[in-house]
């Protein structure tokens, strides 16, 4: 086991490389010293922001220095470049706006897990019931309904209506931090969780189900029924964990997508996470920012593909042979 996350980690930190390269030709190659110095320096950069870019990165040296560099203050001192359109560290612009996304994401995807797994399980053993059908209808629904439909949806029932009504219990928009009002906090977050998890549960309810039909149809289970074990200990303590393992991918793809900013949900709700500050980095040709969103985003997305192949080995013992 301890060779097998070794090599995932090793694999995961030559991604990382990899896509820091590209990150560099892409942004600081291509365009040209010159090119890189005046974007950096954001559309009212004067000449004399733009020589100190220059002479910051390096701009002037051979490319393998600057890649040096580079890789230097990311890694080594984990700095992602300085904002010169609002005058701040990118690091400072993105631990504003990292807590948000991470507090959306983490709450979501406990609860599209959560309802998706359960509803799905259920669907499997009750196939062809109306509870079946009905799970079907719904995730088809759902699925087919875009982020931003239901957010709005769900501020017009929950916010407009309650609020002509005399009854305010949701904000309209906006985020407070946990650490000024952990109340406060829930009640910014409970409609933007609901909206990412009735959309990706109602996936996570099909991939289930499909997935758990498959498993209890293997000998494995009816030799398991045929021995006398209960039919919950069969469900859950054989079928389930087998059925897991498309699902945990899956999962892992969706959080570290998410960690990299979901932009539709911030938006609706005005949540000035990590797809927010993107969306507004992007208007305003933002460069340091948009580079920085982008390397935090790759690097949540490998991250959690390293856990999720961990956590798909202890489901499935012969994934560590490969």
């Amino acid at each position: 086991m301890a060779r097998f996350v070794i090599r995932r980690i090793l694999l995961g930190l030559f991604v990382l490389l990899v896509v820091y390269a590209i990150v560099f030709f892409m942004f600081f190659v291509g365009p040209g010293p010159k090119s890189v110095a005046r974007n950096l320096a954001g559309k009212d950069g004067t000449p004399a922001t733009v020589k100190l870019i220059q002479k910051r990165l390096l701009l002037n040296r051979p490319i393998q220095v600057q890649f040096r560099h580079f890789l230097d203050r990311l890694v080594l001192h984990g700095s992602l470049g300085y904002d010169y359109y609002h005058g701040v560290a990118v690091n400072t612009v993105l631990k504003q706006a990292f807590p948000i996304t991470l507090s959306l994401a983490v709450g979501g995807a406990i609860l599209w897990l959560g309802l998706g797994v359960m509803t799905g399980v259920i669907s499997a053993v009750r196939r062809g019931s109306v509870w079946d059908r009905l799970t079907t209808i719904l995730a088809l629904f759902f699925y087919s309904m875009p982020a931003f439909v239901l957010g709005l949806l769900l501020l017009y029932i929950f916010y407009y209506r309650l609020t002509l009504a005399g009854i305010r219990i949701f904000p309209g928009s906006g985020y407070t931090y946990f650490t000024a009002s952990p109340l406060h906090w829930f009640e910014s977050l409970v409609l933007p969780w609901i909206t990412l998890a009735l959309i990706s549960a109602a996936a996570y309810a099909r991939l289930t189900r499909g997935s758990m039909l498959d498993v209890l149809g293997e000998d494995y289970i009816r030799t398991a029924r045929a021995k006398g074990l209960k039919e919950s200990r069969v469900t859950y303590r054989h079928a389930l964990r087998a059925a897991l393992t498309p699902v945990v991918s899956q999962f892992g793809i969706d959080v570290g997508t998410l960690l990299g900013g979901a932009v539709l949900t911030e938006t609706v709700f005005g949540m000035p996470g990590l797809g927010y500050t993107a969306v507004h980095a992007i208007q305003a040709q933002d460069l340091p920012v948009i580079i920085g969103i982008v390397i935090v985003g790759a690097t949540a997305i490998v991250a959690a593909n390293i856990v999720v192949d961990i956590l798909y080995a202890v489901l499935d013992p012969r994934v560590r042979l490969h």
